[in-house]
C-alpha cells in the first residue's frame, strides 16, 4: 500500500506542542501529549490540556504554562493559530489549507482514503456470533454478527490481518438434544405415539427435518415407542417449575438420549450429523446473506479428535493448577481472580465444556496470532475471569485476548415491544427481521450504539425513507451526489484519470465557510477509523456518517453545485466527489450498501 496523502493532523500538532514543552520545560519532555476534539466549534478544531496536566509538576500556574508554551509552538502552514483558553486550554485553529488537502487526498486516495498501518500487518483472530447449531439464529445473534463484521472491516481498514473464525459447537449434550428432538419427531412423523419432552427444541424447523429424514429414509430409524421410553423418568407435572421439576425433565431427557443411542447405534450419528450439517447450513446461509463471513470455521469436536482439550488439562496438571474433589478434576480458578474453581473433567471421565474452551483458546495461540477479540454476549461476562486465567496458569500473555460483550436488542413497532410471527414461535429469527426491514438497515441498527450497551431496535423507523432513518439519510446523500455528478458527466466527457485530475486542480479558496464545515468534517475521517478501531466501536462510524450526511445536505440546500461560475462548481464538484467517497468508505466498513439512485430523488 503507498503512503497516504494525507496525514492525521494530530500527529503533526502533537509534534508542535513537544518542540514547545521541550523548550520550555525539558524536564518534563517526556509528558504525553493529548489532543481532543473541542465540543464547540468556536474552541477550534483540537485542543490540549497539557499545561493543566504539568502545572503541579512543574510547580506554576496552567493559564501562565499555557501561555508560554503557546509562543513557543513552531510556526507551521497547518496551523492558523494557536489561543489559550480557559484555565489553561491549548485551542489549535488550523488553516483553511489542511480542509483543502483532506478534500483532494479523499478524491485521490478513493478507496484508500482513511485507511491506516496501525495493525502494521499484524494477526488478529476475531471470533464472533458461534452460536450453537441448534436452531435457527435469532436477533441477539444478529446483533453480534453485525458487530463482529463491521469491526472486522474496520480493522483490516486499518491495516490488520484479520480472520474470521465462527466456532462450532458440535460436540457435547445440546448436540444430543437436536439428534434426540429430530428423531423423535421422526418417530411422530412414522407413526409412534409418545410424549414430546417440554425441554427438547420445539421449533417447526425440527419437524422439517424429520419430515425431509422420512420422505429419503422411511421407516428405517422406526423404534417402538415402548422402547424409546424404557426406563426413564416420569415427566414432572407440566404446571411445576421448582428447581426438582427442572432437574427431573432434564434426566429424562438424558435417558432418552441413552435409549436413542442404544436404539439406533451407527444410525443414531447419521441422525447426529443430518441435524448439524442442516442446522449449521442454514445459519451460513443466513449469515452470509447478511454480509457477514468468515474464513474459519472452527469445530469443537476436532480439539477432542486431536487430543488438544487432553494435552491442555495435562498442561494445567502438571504446572499444579489442578485438584481432585468428589472424584472430579477441578481448576483452581479462584487463584486467577474468579469467584470459584471450576471442573474440567467430571467424576465419569468426560471432559467439561470449560475444558474444551480451554483447548480452543491454547489452539489460538498456537495458531501464531498477536491478537484475538472474542465477541460474547453479555451473559457471558462470567466467563471472562476463567478463561483468562487458564491461559495465565498456561504460561500464555492472557492480556493479548481481548473480550468484547454484546448487549440483547429489543424490537419495537409503534412503540411497543414487537411480535414478530417466526417458524420457531418463542423468538424472533435474524432471517425475519432482515425479511422485513432489509439488510442495510439491520447491519447499520445493529451498530449505531455501543456494543455493551441496550438497543432498543425500531422497526418503523428502520423501514421509513425518512430523514429521522439514519440509513436513509446517509444513502440520500450519495445519491444525491451520484445524481449531480451523473448531470455534471453528461457534458463534461473526461475519462476517470482526466476526471480525477481535474477534481484535484480545483480551487478550493473559493468554498464558502458552509461548504469548509464540510470539508472539516471530510477531514475528520481518518482519525475517526483509527477511534473506532482501537476502542473497537464501530459506531463511532456510524455517527460520524450521520453528521457527514448532515453537513453535506445543509450545504446542498444551501448552494447549488453545478452553477455558472466555472471556478466555483469545479471546487463544490470536488468537495461533492470527496464527500461520496468518504460515504462509500464508511459504509463499506459497516456493511452498508450505498446505492446511486433511490426514489425519493428527481433523477435527471
Amino acid at each position: 500500500m503507498s503512503e497516504p496523502l494525507f496525514y492525521d493532523p494530530r500527529e503533526t500538532l502533537s509534534a508542535l506542542l513537544r518542540q514547545a514543552l521541550a523548550s520550555v520545560a525539558p524536564e518534563a519532555a517526556d509528558a504525553p501529549v493529548v489532543l481532543e476534539r473541542p465540543r464547540e466549534a468556536a474552541h477550534g478544531d483540537f485542543s490540549s490540556n497539557l499545561a493543566m496536566r504539568l502545572a503541579k509538576r512543574l510547580k506554576q500556574n496552567p493559564r501562565l504554562l499555557a501561555e508560554r508554551l503557546c509562543s513557543e509552538i513552531p510556526v507551521s502552514v497547518l496551523v492558523k493559530r494557536a489561543e489559550v483558553a480557559g484555565s489553561g486550554f491549548i485551542n489549535f485553529i488550523l488553516d483553511d489549507s489542511a480542509k483543502h488537502d483532506a478534500v483532494r487526498a479523499a478524491i485521490a486516495e478513493g478507496a484508500r482514503f482513511g485507511r491506516g498501518n496501525d495493525g502494521a500487518g499484524q494477526k488478529i483472530l476475531l471470533e464472533f456470533v458461534s452460536a450453537n447449531p441448534t436452531g435457527p439464529l435469532h436477533v441477539g445473534h444478529g446483533r453480534g454478527a453485525a458487530y463482529g463484521a463491521s469491526l472486522a472491516n474496520l480493522l483490516a481498514f486499518r491495516g490488520w490481518d484479520v480472520t474470521r473464525e465462527y466456532y462450532v459447537n458440535d460436540a457435547g449434550r445440546q448436540m444430543d438434544i437436536l439428534a434426540l428432538s429430530t428423531w423423535l419427531r421422526y418417530q411422530e412423523r412414522a407413526g409412534e405415539t409418545l410424549e414430546f419432552p417440554p425441554n427438547a427444541y420445539q421449533g417447526d424447523y425440527v419437524r422439517e427435518m424429520a419430515e425431509q429424514l422420512f420422505q429419503t429414509h422411511g421407516a428405517r430409524y422406526r423404534r417402538p415407542a415402548s422402547e424409546a421410553l424404557a426406563g426413564t423418568p416420569g415427566l414432572p407435572d407440566s404446571r411445576r417449575d421448582d428447581d426438582e421439576a427442572k432437574a427431573q425433565k432434564e434426566a429424562h431427557l438424558d435417558a432418552l438420549i441413552a435409549n436413542g443411542k442404544r436404539l439406533l447405534g451407527k444410525d443414531w450419528l447419521t441422525i447426529h450429523q443430518y441435524a448439524l450439517t442442516t442446522q449449521l447450513a442454514d445459519g451460513r446461509e443466513d449469515l452470509e446473506d447478511f454480509g457477514a463471513r468468515f474464513e474459519v470455521w472452527f469445530s469443537e469436536k476436532a480439539l477432542f479428535d486431536t487430543g488438544l482439550v487432553a494435552r491442555a488439562v495435562e498442561q494445567l496438571r502438571l504446572a499444579g493448577h489442578l485438584y481432585e474433589q468428589d472424584g472430579a478434576t477441578w481448576f483452581r480458578s479462584t487463584a486467577f481472580g474468579d469467584e470459584k474453581d471450576r471442573v474440567v473433567q467430571r467424576e465419569n471421565g468426560l471432559f467439561t465444556y470449560f475444558a474444551s474452551d480451554i483447548a480452543y483458546h491454547f489452539n489460538k495461540f498456537e495458531r501464531g496470532f498477536t491478537r484475538m477479540i472474542n465477541i460474547w454476549g453479555a451473559d457471558h461476562h462470567g466467563y471472562i475471569a476463567r478463561v483468562k486465567g487458564a491461559l495465565t496458569a498456561l504460561g500464555l500473555p492472557a492480556e493479548q485476548l481481548e473480550i468484547a460483550l454484546v448487549q440483547f436488542a429489543v424490537l419495537y413497532r409503534n412503540g411497543q415491544k414487537a411480535s414478530m410471527s417466526t417458524r420457531s414461535g418463542d423468538y424472533v429469527t435474524l432471517r425475519d427481521l432482515r425479511r422485513e426491514v432489509g439488510n442495510d438497515a439491520c447491519r447499520f441498527f445493529y451498530v449505531i450504539r455501543k456494543a455493551d450497551q441496550h438497543l432498543d431496535f425500531d422497526l418503523d423507523l428502520a423501514k421509513s425513507q425518512s430523514n429521522d432513518n439514519p440509513v436513509y439519510y446517509i444513502q440520500y446523500a450519495r445519491a444525491r451526489i451520484a445524481s449531480v455528478l451523473r448531470e455534471w458527466r453528461a457534458s463534461a466527457s473526461l475519462e476517470t484519470a482526466e476526471e480525477t485530475a481535474w477534481l484535484l486542480e480545483a480551487d478550493f479558496s473559493r468554498l464558502s465557510a458552509q461548504a469548509l464545515a464540510l470539508a472539516a468534517k471530510i477531514s475528520r475521517f481518518p482519525e475517526t477509523a483509527d477511534n473506532a478501531a482501537r476502542e473497537r466501536a464501530p459506531h463511532h462510524v456510524a455517527f460520524y456518517l450521520k453528521e457527514l450526511a448532515a453537513e453535506f445536505h445543509a450545504w446542498y440546500n444551501a448552494e447549488r453545485i453545478l452553477t455558472e461560475n466555472a471556478a466555483d462548481q469545479q471546487a463544490r464538484l470536488a468537495l461533492a466527489a470527496a464527500a461520496e467517497q468518504v460515504i462509500r468508505n464508511g459504509m463499506g466498513i459497516l456493511g452498508v450498501s450505498c446505492p446511486e439512485r433511490l426514489s425519493r430523488i428527481n433523477e435527471p
